[in-house]
C-alpha cells in the first residue's frame, strides 16, 4: 500500500476517534470504510505481487507434477543412518590416531638426555631483537583456511601447545613430543580420507597438546597459556569410566585461613573433572556431618553443569568451626555409595571418596572393615592440606589401604596437578584391560565463533556448538603393562552444524525441524536452544548452556513420553499439539506436530525430526530439462539458500571457493562432475526457477509501463526449495526497508535452521488471501503482505511457496 494511502487511512481513524466525542458515527459507516480499505489493500497487493499469475502458472503445470506424502519414519531412519555413517568416519579417524600413538610409544626408548626442537605454538614465527627465530619458535607457514573458520593454519603439520605451568623442556615432555611426531602423517591421511574433519588432537598425560592443523596459539591477556588439555571434558571422559564421587571436606577450626581457601579450590577442581555421566555429593564435617546441600541428603546427584555450579556456590559459603570427627562422615559416605550401587542409581561403575583434611587423628580402621574391606570396591583419595606434615602418615595410610592415592597440597599452585592424579588411578583398570572405549562429549561452544553477530539474531545459535569424539591411548610395553600407564587421549571435534545439515531443511517444511539429544536428555542441537547472550558489544555463552534438557524446549511433552523414549534410545513417533511463536515471540502459531525419533548407533545420541501435520507432510515434485532450468536459474534477481547444501563444496578443497549457486550451476553444466549434489533438491530448484520466471517479466512490465504506487518497495517470492526472487520497485536511496532481504536480514531468509518469517506466516493462512503484518526495524516502519500459492495432484494439495510485497507504513 502506498504511504499516502496509509496516512489517509490512519488520519481517517484518528478523525473517527476524535469525532466520537462530538457525534455518533453509525457502525454501518465504519463497516463500509473497512470494506473499502480491505478491497483497496487486496487489489494493491494482488497487483504488485503477481500472485494470481503464479497461481495460474502452477495450475497449468499440474499435469506434470506429483504431490507426495512424506513418510516421517522412513526419513528419520534415512537421516539417522547418514548421521551414523558420518560420525562413524570420525570414530575411525580417532581409532587410527590411537593405534599410531600406541605403536610409536611401543618402539620408543626413553632418553633422559634427549634434545629435540619442536614447533611450540606459542613461539612459532617469533623473532628476537636481532631478527632470529626464538628457541622452539621456528618459521611455521600459516595460511587462511575457509574450512577452519578462516583461521591461519598449517594443514601440512601439527604443532605443540604447553601450559605455562609445565616446563617445556622436561625430559618426559620432550620424549612424548618426539614419539608423537608419528601422528603428523596420520593427521594428514585422516584429513585426506575425510575432508569434513576439523581439528584433530592428542592430549598427553604429561600436559602437552598436539593439534592439527598447526596454529599460532594466543595467550590470555596476562600472557599466560592457561589451557591444559587434561582439564578438558573430552580428556577426562576418555581417561576414566563414569564414577560416583563423595567429596568429604574437613571444616574444623584448624582449617581456617589459607587452608580453607586451598580446600575450597581443591573441591572446585575435583568438581571440574566431573561430567554429566558422573554422580556426586559434597559433605562437610566437624564433630557432626553436614551436607552442603541439605536437599541432597543421603543421595547422589548427576554432576551436570547446574549441580556442579550449585555445589561451588555452597562450598564458597563454608565456614570453619569445631573439632574434626572423620569417622561419622566416612560412614555416611560409604552408606550413600553402597545404597546407590544396591538400588541401581548413580553411574554403576567406579566409586570413590575424596577426603580433604589437614589431618586424621581418629581410629577409623573399623569403618573400612565394616564397609570396604576386603573387596576395597570404593577407592579413597586423600588430600592433606597445608604445610604441616604431622598427620601425613595417617592420611597416606587411608589412601594406600583403600586402593586410592595420597597427595599433599601446601599451596594453591599445587592444586591442579595434584587433583589430576586421581584420574590416572581410576584409568588403570581400563589401561590394564585395554578398554579402548570411544566417548562422545556433551555439546560445547567452539572457542572460535564464526559469524556470531549475524547468528545471534537467528535460531541457528545452537549450531555453533560442537561435540568431540575421543579415545584413550595406553602404553603397550610389556614391562609397564601391569602398571596401567595412560599416555593420553586422542580426538577430533565435530561441528553440530555439519551433522544437522544431513537432515535437509527443504524436506522438513516451513515449520519442521530436526534435533539431537544425549542419553541424559540434554540438547546437542535444537532450533530453540539459544546458548549466547549479548554482554555490551560482546557475545558470550550463557551459564549452563550445554545442560538444557529437552523438556525445557519441548514443553508440550508434559508427560515426557518423547523425552523418555529418546533417552532410552527407542525408535518411534508421537503427535503433539503445540503453540509455536515466530517474529521474536510476537506472533503465536497453533500447530499439530508429528515427532519421529531414533537412536544413532555407536553414539550416546538420539535424533529427532518434526513434520507439521498438513502441508508439512506434503511436497510436490516437478520435472524440467536442465537446459530450460539453467536459463532461468541465472537471473540476477534470483538466489538460493546460501546455508543449505545443494552441492557438497567442503569435500574437495578446490570446490570451497564456490557459492552454493555457483557450485550447482557448474555441476549442472557438467563442469564439475565430481561434486556431490542433492539431485532431488537441484531438480526442484530448476523446476521452481522455470515456473516462477514469468513473475520476473510481470514485475518488470509494471515498472516500465505503469507508475508504481508511491510506497510500494519490493515484490518477492520464495519456494520450498530455498529459491527466492525479488523486484525492487524503489531505489535504495528512497527505500525505507533498506535491510529487508539483504544478507544481514536473517529472519527473512532461508537459513540452515529455519524458513523465512514471511514464508512461515503465509503457509499458516488460507491460500490466496493476504496476511498483513507491520515491521519496526530499528525505527524503520513498513508493512509486509504475504500469501501462499498451492499446487494439486492426485487429490492432494501442497504448498508451492509464499509470495509477498513490502509497503511503507
Amino acid at each position: 500500500m502506498g504511504g499516502r494511502a496509509l496516512l489517509r487511512i490512519l488520519g481517517l481513524f484518528c478523525l473517527w476517534i476524535t469525532a466520537r466525542a462530538q457525534m455518533k458515527i453509525p457502525p454501518e459507516t465504519v463497516q463500509q470504510w473497512a470494506m473499502v480499505l480491505s478491497t483497496q489493500l487486496r487489489d494493491l497487493t494482488t497487483k504488485y505481487s503477481g500472485s494470481l499469475l503464479l497461481q495460474k502458472k502452477l495450475k497449468d503445470v499440474e499435469s506434470i507434477i506429483k504431490v507426495v506424502e512424506l513418510d516421517g519414519s522412513d526419513l528419520v531412519k534415512k537421516y539417522s543412518d547418514e548421521i551414523e555413517q558420518m560420525l562413524g568416519s570420525k570414530r575411525k579417524s580417532v581409532r587410527r590416531l590411537a593405534e599410531s600413538a600406541e605403536d610409536a610409544d611401543l618402539y620408543h626408548e626413553f632418553n633422559a638426555t634427549l634434545k629435540f626442537d619442536y614447533y611450540n605454538s606459542m613461539l612459532i614465527n617469533t623473532a628476537d631483537e636481532d631478527g632470529n627465530s626464538v628457541e622452539l619458535g621456528g618459521e611455521f607457514p600459516l595460511e587462511e583456511n575457509e574450512h577452519f573458520n578462516k583461521l591461519l593454519v598449517n594443514t601440512l603439520m601439527s604443532d605443540i601447545q604447553i601450559p605455562t605451568n609445565v616446563y617445556n623442556k622436561d625430559p618426559n615432555i620432550l620424549n612424548g613430543i618426539y614419539n608423537s611426531e608419528a601422528l603428523n602423517d596420520v593427521f594428514i591421511a585422516n584429513f585426506q580420507k575425510d575432508p569434513t574433519l576439523t581439528w584433530q588432537f592428542f592430549g598427553s598425560s604429561t600436559g602437552f597438546f598436539r593439534i592439527y592443523p598447526g596454529i599460532k596459539w594466543t595467550p590470555d591477556s596476562n600472557g599466560v597459556a592457561a589451557f591444559d588439555c587434561r582439564n578438558r571434558n573430552w580428556y577426562i571422559q576418555a581417561a576414566t569410566s563414569p564414577k560416583d564421587i563423595i567429596i568429604m571436606v574437613d571444616i574444623s577450626g584448624s582449617m581456617k585461613g589459607l587452608k580453607m581457601t586451598i580446600a575450597k579450590h581443591t573441591i572446585n577442581t575435583i568438581l571440574d573433572t566431573l561430567g554429566e555421566n558422573d554422580f556426586v555429593n559434597v559433605i562437610a564435617y566437624t564433630d557432626y556431618v553436614r551436607y552442603v546441600e541439605p536437599c541432597f541428603k543421603d543421595t547422589l546427584v548427576q554432576a551436570d553443569l547446574d549441580n556442579r555450579e550449585h555445589f561451588k556456590q555452597l562450598v564458597d559459603e563454608l565456614h570453619v568451626k569445631g573439632e574434626a570427627k572423620i569417622k561419622n562422615a566416612m560412614k555416611e559416605s560409604f552408606k550413600i555409595l553402597n545404597e546407590a550401587k544396591l538400588s541401581g542409581r548413580g553411574s554403576m561403575c567406579n566409586q570413590a571418596i575424596m577426603l580433604i583434611t589437614d589431618g586424621a587423628m581418629e581410629d577409623f580402621e573399623s569403618v573400612f572393615e565394616e564397609f570396604n574391606w576386603p573387596e576395597r570396591r570404593v577407592r579413597v583419595f586423600t588430600y592433606l592440606i597445608g604445610r604441616e606434615m604431622t598427620f601425613a602418615q595417617n592420611t597416606k595410610w587411608i589412601a594406600c589401604n583403600n586402593k586410592g592415592y595420597y597427595t599433599h597440597i601446601s599451596t594453591l599452585a599445587d592444586v591442579q596437578e595434584n587433583v589430576m592424579e586421581y584420574l590416572h588411578v581410576l584409568s588403570r583398570p581400563m589401561v590394564i584391560n585395554h578398554d579402548h572405549d570411544i566417548i562422545w562429549t556433551e555439546a560445547y561452544m567452539d572457542s572460535v565463533l564464526p559469524s556470531t553477530k549475524e547468528l545471534f539474531y537467528t535460531k541457528a545459535q545452537s549450531l555453533l556448538l560442537m561435540t568431540s569424539v575421543a579415545m584413550p591411548v595406553f602404553s603397550k610395553k610389556k614391562e609397564t603393562l601391569s602398571h596401567g600407564i595412560l599416555l593420553g587421549v586422542v580426538g577430533t571435534d565435530v561441528p553440530l552444524m555439519e551433522v544437522m545439515k544431513l537432515a535437509p531443511r527443504y524436506m522438513l517444511g516451513a515449520h519442521g525441524y530436526a534435533f539431537l539429544i544425549t542419553n541424559n536428555g540434554y540438547i546437542l542441537a535444537h532450533p530453540d536452544l539459544r546458548p549466547l547472550y549479548q554482554d555490551g558489544k560482546k557475545l558470550k555463552p550463557k551459564p549452563n548452556y550445554n545442560s538444557v534438557d529437552l523438556s525445557e524446549v519441548e514443553w508440550e511433552d508434559t508427560e515426557e513420553k518423547l523425552r523418555t523414549a529418546m533417552v532410552r534410545g527407542e525408535t518411534g513417533s508421537i503427535r503433539l499439539s503445540i503453540r509455536a511463536s515466530v517474529d521474536k515471540g510476537k506472533r503465536p502459531l497453533y500447530l499439530v506436530n508429528d515427532y519421529f525419533y531414533t537412536n544413532i548407533d555407536g553414539t550416546p545420541f538420539s535424533f529427532g525430526m518434526v513434520l507439521t501435520k498438513g502441508h508439512g507432510g506434503l511436497m510436490f515434485i516437478g520435472n524440467v530439462s536442465v537446459e530450460e532450468g539453467l536459463h532461468d536459474l541465472t537471473s540476477p534477481d534470483l538466489s538460493i539458500a546460501t546455508e543449505w547444501t545443494y552441492c557438497e563444496t567442503d569435500i574437495d578443497p578446490s570446490h570451497r571457493k564456490y557459492s552454493q549457486l555457483q557450485a550447482a550451476i557448474r555441476y549442472l553444466l557438467g563442469q564439475e562432475p565430481d561434486l556431490e549434489c542433492d539431485e532431488v533438491l537441484l531438480q526442484q530448484t530448476l523446476f521452481d526457477a522455470v515456473v516462477t520466471a514469468p513473475l520476473e517479466a510481470y514485475w518488470n512490465a509494471l515498472m516500465l509501463t505503469e507508475r508504481v504506487e508511491p510506497g510500494v518497495e519490493t515484490a518477492f517470492l520464495g519456494t520450498r526449495a530455498g529459491l527466492t526472487r525479488w523486484m525492487r520497485y524503489a531505489g535504495v536511496e528512497t527505500r525505507v526497508a533498506k535491510r529487508f532481504l539483504t544478507a544481514t536480514d536473517k529472519d527473512n531468509q532461508f537459513t540452515v535452521d529455519h524458513f523465512p518469517l514471511w514464508y512461515r506466516l503465509a503457509v499458516e493462512n488460507p491460500p490466496g488471501s493476504f496476511y498483513y503484518y507491520p515491521v519496526n526495524d530499528k525505527g524503520m516502519k513498513y508493512v509486509i503482505a504475504v500469501t501462499a500459492v498451492t499446487v494439486s495432484s492426485g487429490g492432494k494439495t501442497a504448498m508451492a511457496g509464499g509470495e509477498s510485497h513490502g509497503d511503507i507504513c
